[in-house]
């Protein structure tokens, strides 16, 4: 069976002078085809073993799982623990911060409550004491040391 083609020109139809073959395949284009079937198929396994997982694969997968889980664990446990800590040092500086206030309180009332001059008059009017006169007062030097250690009586004059 033979087909003609016809194309238009204006108002008439002519006949095609080259003949066009249907449903005629060269060698190239079925090579073409074949190679393309082969990367379908070579591209359908590659991902149905992609989907695929090995035992190992999974025991690895679970391992990574447990220890990020376990990591995740110890984090908030140390954190946790910091919180407890932070807020026990904070008790702590408060407790500290009201003992030094109530003792800076009790140091005020002890020197306000003294009456030196009451303790000046009973010293200089019962007990006989008097003010030190410029040859009675001895000056000692002490070098780098806060205190002096005393081993004879004070030399009198």
């Amino acid at each position: 069976m033979s087909s003609k083609n016809y194309y238009v020109s204006g108002n008439t139809v002519r006949e095609l002078d080259t003949p066009v073959r249907h449903n005629q395949r060269t060698r190239k284009e079925i090579e073409e085809a074949r190679r393309r079937k082969n990367r379908r198929n070579a591209a359908r396994r590659n991902r149905q073993r992609a989907m695929e997982m090995s035992r190992g694969y999974v025991v690895f997968l679970t391992a990574c799982v447990v220890i990020t889980a376990l990591t995740a664990v110890l984090f908030v446990r140390m954190q946790s623990q910091m919180t407890t800590r932070m807020k026990n040092v904070a008790n702590l500086e408060s407790q500290l911060a009201d003992l030094r206030a109530d003792n800076d309180a009790r140091y005020k009332n002890l020197t306000t409550s003294t009456d030196l001059e009451h303790i000046k008059k009973v010293a200089m009017k019962k007990l006989g004491m008097k003010y030190p006169t410029e040859k009675q007062v001895v000056y000692y030097t002490v070098e780098n040391s806060n205190f002096m250690d005393q081993y004879e009586d004070i030399p009198s004059k």
